[in-house]
């Protein structure tokens, strides 16, 4: 059972289908568009949609609003300092203004970044600067079927052969995300970091932790790491943060607050310069951007996060809703991760080319069958076409994320997307691809605008027994279909 028990409720929306789906028409189908009034089980995110605790609730009312050295900062600052060991903290509004502070003090056009997988705005911050941010995925992530436990580990031959190669020179920082977010919410175990770690001291390349999910990768590193069953979540956590230079972190994951995050540091001089950019675009280094209750909130958030009680429950929560999947006979990243279910869209719907958006269209049918907001993590998210809306680069899998927000939804909860997976998958071969109508240059999934495509006039792998494909893989380049009139996406042909 949960380890808590609620003291305050809020209501959720009770939308009808044609509610639902005059919706999708007025949001140009980006389920990021929708009122939050509009949503019955929001799943989009799990960054900052996590309830807070009563002791959470409870240091926000004691927080100072002092402009400089508040007394809220300096509790803040100890318990960052207590559990990652930096000196040099500074607190940001959210992960990714510490991207943009370090990357911005750190990077020149030109450079490299190296990550076991960049995360969206990760990656966009490091393009923003000119650089290039490559990933270096190990091999194990390339099966999203197996019970490789620690698919989220970087290449460490790869690694090491970009840190002694012809384009050395050009690498300024090694980037490693805990959980590994873009790769299916995998864990890295402690020897791959350490292993890492060492590589870039060898090199002498500075290697920082995107730590949103720091807590989460450590209890799944005490549950299948021989060496570390034993360890405390706790414990796990310090190792990993020692093994780095420094960290980013989004205490709205791990953090398990609304707003706030921090950059933690090493080095006293890029400290220093960071804290300039700081002060000109989040604020007074004792308060970044933050009302000083929410810097309490987080310091108290990152004393529960470890807690191991709290970490089965997400565990537990996320092998139910696994269960769930897997019985509609819906296939996803295996194991599960604690903050999301990746479903492999593509395997489910391999009528739909992965330049009409698998993941998409499964979002938006999960959406008006049962109120479900989730997001694509494929081609929509990392593809990219010509003008002419011809694919130039597919993503290697189509993937759906089911985000699950801390302490928020109950088991009931989860028992209803377990009802819509499977009226959803009974229907899955009438479910139309997408295609692009308006798209902003950059970070596209957030504001893109699409429309459904017509079905193929041809009979469904559900219809005629056709067993479907065992990958989700594609090629890289596939023709481009062309259709008039959009069908109703809510028409699954009864």
């Amino acid at each position: 059972m949960e380890p808590y028990r609620i003291k305050v409720v809020e209501p959720i929306a009770s939308t009808t289908r044609e509610q639902r789906r005059e919706a999708l028409v007025r949001v140009h189908y980006n389920l990021f568009g929708l009122r939050a009034d509009e949503v019955t089980i929001d799943l989009l995110t799990d960054s900052g949609t996590g309830a807070l605790s009563a002791a959470q609730l409870a240091a926000c009312v004691s927080g100072d609003e002092s402009y400089a050295g508040s007394r809220s900062f300096l509790r803040f600052h100890r318990a960052v300092e207590a559990l990652t060991g930096y000196p040099h903290i500074l607190p940001v509004h959210q992960g990714r203004a510490a991207e943009r502070v370090l990357f911005s003090t750190l990077l020149k056009p030109g450079h490299i970044t190296l990550s076991n997988t960049h995360f969206d705005t990760t990656r966009a911050n490091v393009e923003l600067n000119g650089c290039t941010a490559l990933d270096l995925p190990c091999a194990e992530a390339l099966d999203l079927d197996s019970d490789e436990p620690f698919k989220g580990n970087i290449d460490v031959a790869r690694l090491e052969k970009a840190l002694g190669g012809p384009e050395a020179g050009r690498i300024a920082l090694v980037i490693m995300t805990l959980t590994n977010n873009g790769g299916g919410g995998q864990p890295v175990s402690m020897d791959n970091l350490s292993r890492a770690a060492d590589l870039c001291r060898s090199a002498g390349v500075p290697i920082v932790l995107d730590a949103a999910r720091f807590a989460e990768n450590a209890w799944l590193v005490t549950r299948h790491e021989p060496a570390y069953r034993g360890h405390s979540p706790r414990q796990v956590a310090e190792e990993a943060f020692a093994l780095a230079d420094g960290c980013l972190m989004s205490a709205k994951k791990d953090g398990i607050t609304h707003i706030g995050g921090f950059l933690g540091l090493r080095d006293a001089e890029l400290a220093r310069r960071c804290e300039q950019l700081l002060v000109a675009t989040e604020g007074f280094p004792t308060y970044g951007g933050l009302a000083g209750r929410d810097l309490d909130m987080i310091a108290q958030g990152l004393a529960e996060v470890t807690e191991p009680e709290y970490l089965q429950s997400r565990a537990d929560a996320s092998h139910h809703l696994a269960r769930l999947t897997r019985a509609a006979g819906i296939s996803l990243v295996e194991p599960p991760g604690l903050h999301a279910l990746y479903l492999n869209a593509g395997r489910l719907l391999p009528h739909i080319p992965p330049h009409q958006y698998p993941g998409h269209a499964l979002a938006c049918r999960l959406y008006l069958e049962g109120g479900i907001r989730s997001v694509e993590l494929g081609s929509l998210y990392l593809g990219k076409e010509d003008a002419q809306g011809r694919p130039i680069t597919t993503a290697p899998y189509e993937l759906l994320r089911l985000a699950l927000p801390r302490r928020t939804y109950t088991r009931d909860h989860l028992d209803h997307v377990g009802e819509v997976l499977a009226r959803t998958a009974e229907s899955a071969d009438r479910i139309p691809g997408y295609r692009i109508t308006e798209q902003p240059p950059a970070l596209r999934h957030f504001r893109v605008k699409l429309a459904p495509l017509p079905l193929p006039p041809t009979q469904s792998p559900l219809r005629t027994g056709v067993p479907r494909p065992a990958a989700a893989r594609r090629p890289a380049v596939e023709e481009t279909t062309t259709a008039s009139a959009p069908p109703d996406p809510g028409d699954d042909g009864r």
